[in-house]
Formats: C-alpha cells, structure tokens, sequence
C-alpha cells in the first residue's frame, strides 16, 4: 500500500487492551521508545491485530505540540 503520509514509523506491536468500544495499540519502536495509538475496537478487530505484529504508524496531524 502506497500513501501520501511522509510521517511512517515502524514497529512491532506491544501490547492491545481493548474495551467494548476502543482498542490502546502500544507500539515499540527500534529505538526502544514506545508509541501508543488508540483506535476503534473495530479497526482493530478488521485489521487482525495481535501483539508481536509488524507495523506502521502512520502520523497526519495539522496540528503537533513540542514540549521542553
């Protein structure tokens, strides 16, 4: 799959704690940080998502804050 979204990041998925209606996806990235996206249950479920998986953050925000 091919996008226009320059902000990818790759990783592997941690952990999943899912509730009737979200889903939290950490994600740890090479470096040793971690990513933490929260989608939809559903997404989650339609994309076969299980820990240990590859994969890709994808960031399209107008919007980023910086802290100091």
């Amino acid at each position: 799959m091919e996008i226009s979204a320059r902000n990818q990041i790759k990783g592997k998925i941690k952990t999943i704690k899912m509730d009737t209606i979200m889903a939290e996806i950490a994600i740890a990235l090479p470096d040793g940080q971690q990513l933490t996206s929260v989608i939809t249950r559903n997404s989650a479920e339609s994309l076969k998502l299980k820990e240990g998986d590859d994969i890709t953050a994808i960031i399209k925000s107008t919007e980023v804050m910086l802290g100091r």
